[in-house]
């Protein structure tokens, strides 16, 4: 195979520029592999952040000619050989150095959300399809790309006023787990204020692990805050019987 030209952001919050390395592709080869080589030969200072190389630890998430990717899973005859492949940090989050951005800004989000809470007098048992419905959301690996590609946070950088999709997708695993007692639909109005995602989908198209964000997570929510803020009849039910999971 021919070499590969990789033109990787270098800089840091101050700014920076890209850089143009060569790299020899070999079969099976992925773009953190090139990183890899770009820093064993001549650019030791390269910053790039990863751990497990399998696709399981959401940490080495770049933007690979112009689409967020976990540089472990893209290979490089997936890509055009014959021009540079672009490398750059994720543009939703700030620059640490190269590579590398600081995402604690979501870890601050996932505080605002009330844990699993256990309804109380409930029979500890549920069915295949309960499990089913919750247990695509634990396939989550934070590696945020979903949180880099949502314009609210990558053009509008509502970041105060907006959780993103990754956030969508947890308070989802507990809203509809049979067993949690917890309500959390006011949080998704007014602190996570899920009415701000007009429903593009662009995050379900970038999930390495395929979860369905936006038609089994947004959608659902969506239709919970409605139904509790904004439904006239379900209000009027509401007040008469009681409020209740599904």
């Amino acid at each position: 195979m021919p070499d590969a030209t990789l033109r990787i952001f270098r800089g840091d919050a101050n700014g920076g520029a890209t850089a143009d390395y060569r790299v020899p592709v070999g079969p099976g080869m992925v773009v953190l592999d090139a990183l890899h080589y770009i820093q064993g030969h001549g650019a030791a200072d390269l910053a790039v952040r990863w751990n497990c190389k399998a696709g399981k630890c959401g940490s080495c998430s770049a933007e690979v000619n112009g689409k967020p990717r976990l540089t472990c899973k893209t290979r490089m005859d997936s890509l055009p050989l014959e021009e540079p492949i672009t490398v750059v940090p994720l543009k939703a989050f700030p620059v640490i150095k190269d590579l590398v951005t600081d995402v604690s800004w979501n870890y601050k989000v996932n505080r605002k959300i009330p844990p699993f809470q256990p309804r109380p007098g409930v029979e500890w048992k549920y069915s295949q399809e309960d499990a089913d419905r919750v247990q695509e959301f634990r396939k989550c690996i934070e590696c945020f790309l979903c949180q880099d590609v949502c314009h609210v946070l990558r053009e509008h950088r509502l970041h105060e006023q907006f959780g993103g999709p990754r956030f969508f997708v947890r308070v989802a695993g507990l809203e509809m787990h049979p067993l949690d007692g917890a309500d959390r639909t006011a949080l998704l109005k007014d602190e996570l204020r899920i009415s701000l995602c007009n429903i593009t989908k662009c995050c379900t198209e970038v999930c390495p692990e395929e979860i369905r964000i936006t038609d089994n997570a947004i959608i659902p929510l969506k239709e919970r805050v409605v139904d509790r803020y904004y439904d006239p009849l379900v209000r009027i039910a509401r007040a008469i019987f009681g409020s209740g999971k599904g």
